[in-house]
């Protein structure tokens, strides 16, 4: 009889499914709306009203999950409303109003959160404190390789059977999830929680106080904004050095596959570099991506890439490990979704970066994704934590 999957290798199958649809829904959204309207700025309107809104859902979904006696059926619940606002604005693109269906995207975003770190903070229900490391790693390896494969899954998806398929097929990724969700076990019974607002405030004085999860989330928030240049010049690249946009597109799988690469070892030896010395590594390594890419060849253009896939997926890793190890047990929800929304909406800032400034220079655009790496590994210097033996 084969065996069965354990709980951990169900979740992380379940969270890799849901992100992939989450990071499709953003570009199979845009190609849709550019083909259905016709006009960039709205098409655009619509992917940063679903992606920005992140910033305002995230905390709330944070401490509801914190709060939850089954989290794993909200987990479900926002898993369904997610899919079922794809679905409305799949049909009522050409048939209703501009303005509502800006209104149902910026809703729509709102439960993004949940998609990425709200599936992280249930990790460690699954899997025994000692082996957490370890399963933060392959959580990790999931959450980049989504980050860059839905993307260009959007791309192909839509190049071979049209914008709506790719948009129908991001919402039957999340809704395959669901299940998995549902199956996530109930939390022990604690003590009254605290009302809504007094939970917002800890969570928010957790990740501003405690020194290491201050530091993580500032560098990994600036540093999601110079991915966000960067995958939005892919295309740009493309039809600059390899004959086309979409090959740009594309080459993005080599940038998954790099970082799939990286993360198995990570997680094949979690405790080879400590995960803050790591965060710090991946910016630089980052940073000399964007900069390669400046260089008009295409093996720069191709080394950029395998760059970019060894920086972010070490990165995420990293980054997962130590919210992990420093988030209040009360307050996991709210540190890993308020994370989540912050990234997101620094990626939404730095592709709207890009498209402005590559509309002038391609190299300004990358340039700008350069500098933004460089700023967050600034950060991580100057928010050393003090030495052990310091006195307050």
């Amino acid at each position: 009889m084969p065996r069965r999957p354990s709980p951990l290798a169900r979740h992380l199958l379940a969270a890799a499914l849901a992100r992939t649809g989450d990071e499709m829904a953003g570009p199979a959204l845009l190609l849709l709306a550019l083909g259905v309207t016709g006009g960039s700025a709205r098409a655009g309107g619509l992917f940063a009203a679903l992606l920005v809104s992140a910033a305002l859902g995230g905390p709330v979904l944070g401490v509801l999950l914190d709060r939850a006696r089954r989290p794993g059926h909200l987990l479900a619940a926002a898993l369904t409303g997610y899919a079922a606002g794809l679905a409305l604005l799949l049909l009522g693109l050409g048939r209703a109003p501009y303005v509502l269906l800006l209104a149902l995207a910026f809703l729509t975003g709102l439960l993004g959160p949940a998609l990425s770190g709200g599936w992280t903070s249930q990790v460690s229900a699954l899997v025994p404190p000692a082996a957490l490391p370890r399963a933060a790693a392959l959580d990790g390896v999931g959450f980049t390789v989504a980050t860059l494969l839905g993307p260009a899954l959007a791309g192909l998806c839509a190049s071979l059977a049209g914008a709506p398929v790719a948009v129908a097929t991001a919402l039957a990724l999340v809704l395959l999830a669901a299940p998995a969700a549902l199956r996530l076990p109930p939390r022990r019974r604690r003590a009254r929680p605290p009302r809504l607002l007094a939970a917002l405030g800890a969570g928010a004085r957790a990740l501003r106080t405690t020194r290491p999860l201050a530091r993580a989330t500032l560098v990994s928030t600036v540093s999601s904004g110079g991915q966000g240049v960067f995958v939005s010049c892919a295309p740009l690249l493309g039809a600059r050095l390899l004959g086309g946009a979409a090959h740009g597109t594309a080459l993005l799988a080599l940038s998954a596959a790099s970082a799939l690469a990286a993360g198995a070892v990570l997680a094949r030896r979690p405790t080879v570099l400590r995960p803050d010395a790591l965060l710090g590594a991946s910016v630089l390594v980052l940073a000399t991506a964007s900069l390669l890419a400046t260089v008009p060849a295409p093996w720069a253009l191709v080394a950029a890439v395998l760059l970019t896939g060894i920086g972010e997926g070490p990165q995420l890793t990293a980054l997962l490990a130590i919210r992990h190890r420093d988030a209040p047990p009360g307050l996991r929800g709210q540190v890993f979704t308020t994370g989540a929304s912050l990234k997101i909406t620094a990626y939404a800032l730095g592709a709207a970066l890009a498209g402005t400034l590559a509309a002038h220079s391609l190299t300004a655009a990358l340039l700008a994704g350069t500098g933004l790496h460089l700023l967050a590994g600034a950060a991580f210097s100057a928010l050393r934590p003090p030495p052990p033996d310091a006195q307050p």
